[in-house]
């Protein structure tokens, strides 16, 4: 049709699954990746895939119609990634399921409740070589056009895992959608920084696209807002690296100095802000952690801070107060890992975050401090 748009298919679409009642919770399907009716058994095409087979680490969207693909990879004991909701912390998280887990445990690990209950955090720095990438879709062609819901992670996740070295172009990308999102798809909606994909599995059909259109290779800084870069630290944490190393990295709405200057604390304080600590307090670059389970270790609390790239300068660990603080070289840095740590899991628990500023020193008592951390590089630039 002349002059259709990316939304308008999305709406077809949309309205059609719900016109025809193809969708199981969540309801409405508009603005999601639709929880279509026969999910499981269009999933279940993917174990066959030769690239299932040869793959060790997949990473697999968190959507609801993917649950069952989610358990293939760890019923097969392959490695699997499954990123971050709307990348709030960090890009994604390795799942672990328990010792010796039934087929039962295994389907829990793969529902979005298993995903928060089993994970570990994957860090910039973890070397990870992902081998295969499921994302969901709202629309697709046979040729491998891809639509998504519109908001860009899937996009975004892609180029991310392209600029850790994550990915390469030969690495399959595979969808899992009802037969009514194959449509056509005209190849003038397609922009560079589109992903497409190799594979669609149907509850009816197994659809090799061929296509030869090449894959991102790398984030469009130019298409990402400052929005979108406060929204999600580990951006900034890429913007930052990708800058030293000398690309171009600005802005669609516009230059900013740093990355990190967006993270930077306004001096205007709102009434709701806590008053400034007295002297003697512990000053405001100190950010507490509460709400550690009781059987979490001062190493795991590391490895979690430096996969989400919020390595402080020391940590005061006060284990039998389930809590550590976390010292950091200034406000915006403490800042930036209060951001980063926002809904933070470990273990089974949400850990409690905030800036530590009515702690009074003495309240440090009956901790012990770590030794300094190796010396790194902030992965974010302040002024």
């Amino acid at each position: 049709a002349i002059g259709v748009s990316k939304q308008d298919i999305r709406e077809q679409i949309w309205d059609y699954m719900e016109s025809q009642n193809l969708a199981d919770f969540p309801r409405p399907v508009h603005h999601r990746i639709p929880n279509f009716k026969g999910a499981s058994r269009a999933a279940e095409h993917f174990p066959g895939l030769q690239a299932f087979k040869m793959a060790r680490t997949i990473k697999v969207n968190p959507d609801a119609p993917q649950k069952n693909a989610r358990f293939f990879v760890l019923e097969s004991k392959k490695t699997l990634l499954v990123p971050t909701p709307r990348l709030r912390t960090g890009l994604f998280n390795k799942i672990t399921p328990p010792p010796g887990a039934t087929k039962d445990i295994l389907r829990k690990c793969a529902t979005s409740q298993g995903v928060r209950n089993y994970s570990t955090p994957v860090g910039l720095d973890s070397k990870v070589l992902v081998d295969l990438v499921v994302v969901g879709s709202v629309a697709v062609s046979e040729k491998g056009w891809r639509i998504g819901k519109g908001e860009g992670y899937a996009d975004l996740e892609y180029a991310m895992m392209v600029s850790m070295g994550a990915v390469s172009q030969g690495t399959p990308v595979v969808t899992i959608v009802h037969d009514c999102q194959v449509v056509d798809i005209p190849e003038a909606l397609l922009e560079d920084h589109d992903l497409t994909v190799d594979y669609i599995l149907t509850p009816t059909r197994v659809i090799t696209t061929g296509c030869e259109r090449p894959k991102p290779a790398g984030i469009a800084w130019s298409k990402i807002s400052c929005e979108m870069m406060e929204k999600i630290p580990i951006l900034r944490s890429l913007r930052h690296r990708e800058e030293q190393a000398g690309k171009d990295v600005t802005l669609r709405d516009g230059p900013r100095s740093t990355p990190g200057a967006q993270a930077a604390p306004s001096t205007a304080r709102s009434p709701q802000d806590p008053a400034p600590p007295e002297s003697g307090s512990v000053p405001p670059s100190s950010v507490e952690i509460g709400n550690l389970p009781r059987d979490v270790r001062v190493s795991q609390l590391k490895r979690a801070l430096s996969a989400l790239g919020v390595v402080p300068s020391r940590l005061t660990w006060q284990g039998p107060q389930h809590r550590a603080f976390l010292h950091y070289r200034d406000p915006a840095e403490a800042q930036q890992a209060i951001a980063c740590l926002q809904g933070f899991r470990l273990g089974a628990s949400t850990v409690r975050v905030v800036l530590a500023r009515q702690q009074r020193a003495g309240d440090l008592g009956g901790g012990h401090t770590a030794e300094p951390l190796p010396d790194h590089r902030p992965l974010l630039a302040h002024d």
